[in-house]
């Protein structure tokens, strides 16, 4: 397969909002996502913030209305993970035009939805249920609605799609991950069309005291909107998000011959292993930086082709210092003249979306020649002085090639560059 892999179609479901385009336009600003914690008591809790998808009552603009996605009795049989999953693919197969009648076209539309940990809230809920109430009261769509795999289940039954079905389980970078498979897919002939990205819906207590246990959380109580700051050197842990960000992705070859029309290219893909430690990489990143290289390697790039990174920073101290070791092997003494921002710093880390939600915020970049900021950048950490961080403030820069990284726990490490589509 030599035709280059083109995005037709994207759809997100994000803390800022639901729908790519007012979705740029508040990242683009320095609109913050992150807030309070209003779905359930954290009085007794020492983690109160999250990024949070708002819900349409509370943002006529772009809140997530989730009668507008699925019919009330259906939902009732899903976790929220695969209610988001549903509205960015509705968005993107509406973008990308991508509605597959005939059996032939049908399976040849691959679905590959990430997730870092799937159903948490059902699961938490059915304990309750279980504990207090007893077995009897448990709903026979628990299982179905926690297992991971079915936020791709979900939106494959709903649009027909008969073709490759899987779910990166891959902690946070599953949605990277997803969208490399779809590559995958597409470049072996196995599909022609593919739905790929990431979901997450687990701001729940459990999680969020599990995270806390791990001491991975911000511990900021009292100003939501500062506390995700990647880079700076006060930061001290990430922010829990949610969302999804879904792309269609087909050859060109495929999309010219339908009338698609082309948004963005997927040049290059990588991934690979730290086999170094459960939660934390290497400090000096060899592992993410084997993942950027074999991406600029199948996209037979340079690292000085690179005009823009958007890491998967989501300030932890440790994190953040082990990317930033892994961008300066892979781009040496040119890491200064790259800009390098980190988008959670508005929304949150959204885990197992991340790597969709973000894929898009790079795509967004490449389309608009517009650098995101990272918010609350104050004072780089130490050590990162150097470097072109794009603090507070968004700004225009023409982008040709883009670089998405995704990390996840258990030492997984993936890689996404993007280039602008030009005819």
């Amino acid at each position: 397969m030599n035709s280059p892999i083109v995005v037709t179609g994207m759809g997100m479901v994000s803390p800022l909002g639901c729908g790519v385009k007012p979705v740029w336009q508040r990242l683009i600003v320095g609109q913050s996502g992150i807030g309070f914690i209003d779905r359930f008591d954290t009085s007794e809790f020492p983690i109160r913030i999250a990024g949070l998808v708002p819900d349409i009552s509370k943002d006529a603009e772009a809140g997530f209305d989730a009668d507008a996605v699925i019919e009330p009795k259906e939902r009732k049989k899903m976790d929220l993970f695969s209610l988001y999953a549903l509205a960015a693919a509705q968005e993107a197969l509406a973008q990308a035009g991508w509605q597959p009648q005939s059996l032939e076209d049908q399976e040849a539309t691959a679905t590959i939805i990430g997730t870092g940990i799937g159903g948490f809230p059902t699961i938490t809920h059915a304990q309750k249920t279980l504990d207090e109430r007893g077995y009897r009261k448990l709903s026979p769509f628990t299982v179905p609605a926690f297992l991971a795999n079915l936020a791709a289940g979900n939106v494959s039954i709903r649009y027909g799609f008969k073709g490759p079905l899987g779910t990166p389980v891959t902690a946070c970078a599953a949605g990277v991950q997803a969208i490399g498979d779809g590559m995958r897919l597409i470049r072996s002939g196995e599909a022609k069309v593919a739905l790929v990205g990431g979901t997450e819906a687990c701001v729940d207590p459990l999680s969020l005291a599990g995270f806390h246990a791990l001491k991975a959380l911000s511990t900021e109580a009292n100003t939501p909107q500062t506390a995700s700051r990647p880079f700076d050197a006060q930061r001290n842990g990430f922010v829990m998000g949610e969302g999804a960000g879904l792309l269609v992705i087909e050859t060109l070859e495929h999309a010219l011959a339908r009338g698609a029309t082309p948004l963005a290219v997927l040049s290059g893909y990588g991934t690979s292993s730290d086999a170094h430690h459960i939660t934390s990489g290497p400090e000096d990143g060899a592992g993410a930086a084997a993942a950027i290289r074999r991406a600029l390697a199948m996209a037979n790039l340079q690292p000085t082709d690179i005009h823009y990174v958007n890491a998967h920073a989501t300030s932890t101290p440790v994190g953040d210092r082990a990317e930033v070791a892994s961008l300066r092997a892979v781009f040496g003494e040119h890491l200064p003249q790259v800009p390098v921002s980190s988008t959670k710093s508005a929304t949150g880390h959204l885990l197992g979306a991340a790597g969709g939600v973000e894929s898009i915020f790079t795509i967004m970049a490449t389309i608009n020649d517009q650098l995101p900021a990272t918010l609350n950048l104050e004072q780089a950490d130490e050590g990162l002085e150097d470097l072109d961080l794009v603090s507070l403030k968004s700004r225009k820069q023409h982008i040709q090639h883009a670089l998405c990284n995704g990390f996840g726990f258990g030492g997984v490490n993936a890689a996404l560059l993007v280039s602008k589509w030009e005819k």
